[in-house]
Formats: structure tokens, sequence, C-alpha cells
């Protein structure tokens, strides 16, 4: 009768796990193709932030050299991501706008988990300064770092 409670015990603690994944991440995959549909290098730096809502800047990417794919994170809650793309080279540096239209839903775990979110992407703008265009090719984002959610093609600068 007294082994009763213990057991309980074991019991309980038995059943509860935390499954908190390791890699709790949500970024975006950015991959470089050129014209032709090949993956290419950009030669030039690339450096590329965003503006916090309390109006500074923060940097993502700082000065990458002979880039072919890089991640990014993304906001939790807003509605909507800006991005700076500055590509700058020995002759010129040009600064892109890129504009991230989706939708984010909360991701529960366990209560013992921190709280993420994944996202929809719904759209995807650009100003075309050095980038020629962008294309979604997987609108679901999560914790999946393998799987490229956006085709970058940049301009030919030779």
């Amino acid at each position: 009768m007294c082994l009763f409670p213990f057991l309980l015990v074991a019991i309980i603690t038995g059943c509860s796990s935390i499954d908190c994944p390791v890699q709790n991440t949500v970024y975006t995959v950015y991959r470089l193709y050129d014209s032709d549909g090949i993956e290419t290098t950009l030669g030039d730096t690339l450096t590329i932030y965003t503006t916090r809502r309390n109006g500074t800047d923060s940097i993502l990417l700082n000065r990458s050299l002979n880039t072919k794919e890089f991640n990014l994170p993304i906001s939790y809650n807003d509605n909507e991501d800006t991005l700076f793309f500055e590509v700058k080279n020995k002759i010129e540096t040009l600064t892109d706008t890129v504009y991230i239209n989706k939708d984010n839903y909360p991701h529960f775990e366990s209560v013992d988990c921190n709280a993420s979110f994944f996202h929809d992407i719904n759209s995807v703008k650009w100003t075309r300064h050095a980038i020629d265009s962008i294309a979604i090719n997987k609108k679901s984002v999560n914790y999946d770092s393998a799987t490229e959610h956006f085709h970058i093609y940049f301009k030919n600068r030779n």
C-alpha cells in the first residue's frame, strides 16, 4: 500500500516528456540562380538589412562574398517584411527593397517549449536595381532549413 504513491508518481512522470525541437528557428532560404535556371554565385559583396519597429536598422547578412545561398529570419507578427539588399562592387553600390507578404500562425509543441511561428508566403515584390527577379519556390516556412523558399536572380553586372 505504501508503494502506491511512488508508483503513481513514476507513472505520471513517465508519461510526460518534453519534445521541444532542437532546431526551433524559422528561417527563409534563398538560393541564387542565373537566367538559365542554373545555380550561380554572386561575386559582389552582399549586405541585407531591415528596419526594426523602433526605426533602427538591423543587419541580417553582413558583407557576404561569393554568395550562393543564405538564410534570413522572418518576423513573427508583421504581415509584410521589408528587406534591403545592398550589392556592392568596386565601381558602384546598388540597393533593392524586397517586400515579402505573408500569413503568420503560432506553432505549438508543448507548454515547456518556446513559442514559435510558422508562415505562409503570399507574395514577394522588389525593386529592380541589382535584382532581376525573385520566385517563390515553397510558400510554407517552418523548421525545415533545407528547403529553398526563394530563387533570386541578380542582373548580370560584368
